[in-house]
């Protein structure tokens, strides 16, 4: 693959908390430039991205994030908000003590009410894999087919590891066909992106690889 067909499947991602609206209007310039999927940026940047992309590039944002331990009518609240504010693709966290403790119809009525105030737009799941056993993400990957979220996702990068070559391959064996795969953390190098997409991937969360991109332009 191409570097460019790369990123065109890249979510640029910028969820510091020290991140400033300098660097991330700077984020959604490299995003246009280099035509990524989208750019993830924080909630409390999408109106002020939506008016300065005008259209040109999705704008993604994050739901009950990192910990995924908000209650469901807080994400639904943040979930409204973001799309009022101009996001078009939301990346949600799951309740992980919920599923820990094998409340799978909380955590699945959670993420159908989250589809359902997405509507047309695309919803993520986070499932952070590296808190979770082969179990639980096999789990997941039934959870969340059943819920028809749009995607997948392996981690916020907040935690304790990120994507792994080994949780893609779990998640394209076991999740439904309508369900798409988001890999996300530590994602370095453009062969590493390639195998992730080889492997069933078709979004990459990172901000990396347009990084390595303006080094060489």
């Amino acid at each position: 693959m191409t570097h460019s067909e790369v990123l065109k499947m890249v979510d640029h991602t910028l969820l510091a908390q020290t991140a400033t609206w300098e660097e991330i209007r700077q984020i959604c310039d490299d995003g246009l430039r280099y035509g990524t999927a989208s750019v993830c940026i924080p909630p409390c940047y999408v109106a002020a991205a939506a008016e300065y992309v005008q259209g040109k590039l999705p704008i993604c944002t994050v739901i009950g994030f990192p910990n995924g331990n908000h209650t469901t009518e807080a994400k639904i609240y943040e979930a409204k908000d973001a799309i009022a504010n101009g996001a078009s693709e939301l990346d949600m966290v799951i309740n992980i003590g919920a599923l820990k403790a094998k409340n799978y119809a909380y955590v699945q009525n959670e993420i159908e009410k989250l589809k359902e105030v997405c509507d047309n737009k695309i919803l993520k799941v986070i499932i952070e894999t590296c808190l979770l056993n082969e179990e639980e993400k096999i789990k997941m990957c039934e959870i969340v087919t059943q819920a028809k979220a749009d995607y997948i996702k392996t981690s916020t990068g907040f935690s304790t590891g990120g994507a792994t070559f080994d949780d893609i391959a779990l998640f394209a064996k076991y999740v439904g066909s309508d369900v798409k795969i988001k890999a996300a953390g530590g994602i370095s190098s453009f062969d590493d992106a390639e195998k992730f997409i080889s492997l069933g991937a078709s979004r990459l969360g990172t901000s990396r690889l347009v990084k390595i991109e303006k080094s060489l332009s």
